[in-house]
């Protein structure tokens, strides 16, 4: 296995009208860094731009625009790096600017503008280049709902760690969801209008080329988490339900789809579920239905333990690890589990109960006001 380095790690972060963030340079320890505050002091909003300089996506916006701070058209996140190590180490600056569409929208001619530009070293990237770059694994009180949520939080899950690890990827799951778009039209003037079936030829060929390869890196993926240690003598596995796409399976749905207007077959509709096999049951509960509220937690944190390995033996690079306010949600055995993981590489801890992280050491304290 290849040596493994700390590769590229975050040095500091400005951020302007990021949410409830206005005006603030972060700097942040090689090692580890607790971020300080009450709830909605902005700990959350820091870890989200993190999120945002890795993979050009939020993890809690429901459209992008809800990073920007209300009263103003304009959001930045800008990242300096450290990337490589000794005589080998440089500085790279990621940025992302957000915009509502226009500017000057209180003037006679506002001016449209992208919703979402992606700079690095200042230089305009498409996300596809874009992600990637700063990696990082994210755990916090919303990754309890990949036990019991919708499948969509599932795959983007899935998604998040792939998009980190491999361009290809990217390119294919971009390219992937602008055809099922453009399928999905297509198939509701076929309904509304009687279009021919031919119009989705080229669209069938693309969704069924780039959805072969999202399948095979899924499973790839879940082949590795479930490779992965017990925790605290808890079994725990994922199962892959997986949506096959093939020429054979859209012709079988073809009248379906029609009638739908949507597609019903293909990586869009995968999901898994978490399975639990006790130290004295022979038997894999289902979590989602079967685990108490705690085994569901150590389920997660099982899985963001894999996600850590994952990027590290796909990339030979340590992520950074982002850790937002989670204490409260683990019993201390399991809290034990995170700490030894805080210290493996750069990680950002966010609490409102700084007693949690008292034991740790070496760290730098961010203090965030209400």
């Amino acid at each position: 296995m290849p040596q493994v380095s700390e590769k590229m790690s975050v040095l500091k972060i400005h951020l302007s009208n990021f949410r409830n963030i206005e005006d603030k340079l972060f700097e942040f320890s090689p090692k580890i860094t607790v971020i300080v505050g009450p709830n909605a002091s902005g700990k959350t909003n820091m870890l989200e731009s993190l999120h945002l300089l890795s993979t050009g996506k939020s993890f809690k916006a429901r459209i992008e625009e809800e990073m920007i701070n209300y009263d103003e058209e304009i959001a930045r996140a800008k990242g300096l790096f450290k990337d490589g190590v000794g005589k080998g180490e440089s500085k790279v600056k990621l940025e992302t600017v957000l915009t509502r569409g226009e500017i000057g929208t209180e003037t006679a001619n506002p001016e449209k503008v992208a919703r979402k530009k992606m700079l690095i070293n200042g230089v305009s990237k498409r996300l596809v280049d874009f992600a990637g770059n700063f990696k990082m694994v994210l755990f916090g009180p919303q990754d309890l709902e990949l036990v019991t949520e919708s499948p969509s939080i599932r795959r983007r899950f899935l998604d998040t760690v792939l998009f980190q690890v491999d361009r290809e990827y990217r390119r294919a799951l971009l390219s992937y969801e602008k055809g099922l778009r453009q399928r999905n039209k297509l198939l509701f003037r076929m309904r509304e209008e009687g279009l021919p079936r031919s119009q989705l030829l080229f669209w069938d060929r693309l969704i069924i080329k780039n959805g072969n390869y999202i399948s095979q890196k899924r499973e790839e993926l879940i082949g590795f988490i479930n490779d992965q240690p017990s925790l605290n003598e808890q079994k725990f596995s994922i199962e892959y339900d997986k949506s096959a796409i093939s020429e054979a399976r859209l012709e079988q749905y073809q009248n379906e789809e029609v009638a739908a207007a949507t597609t019903l077959v293909g990586p869009h509709r995968d999901d898994f579920c978490f399975r639990i096999k006790g130290s004295k049951s022979k038997k894999n509960r289902d979590l989602a239905r079967y685990g108490s509220r705690g085994e569901q937690r150590m389920g997660v944190l099982w899985l963001k333990l894999a996600e850590l390995a994952f990027i590290k033996s796909r990339t030979s690079e340590k992520p950074t690890l982002l850790l937002d306010d989670i204490f409260s949600e683990l019993d201390r055995d399991h809290r034990k589990v995170v700490m030894k993981a805080a210290v493996g590489q750069q990680t950002i801890i966010t609490t409102a109960a700084p007693h949690f992280v008292k034991k740790l050491e070496k760290v730098e304290i961010i203090k965030l006001n209400g």
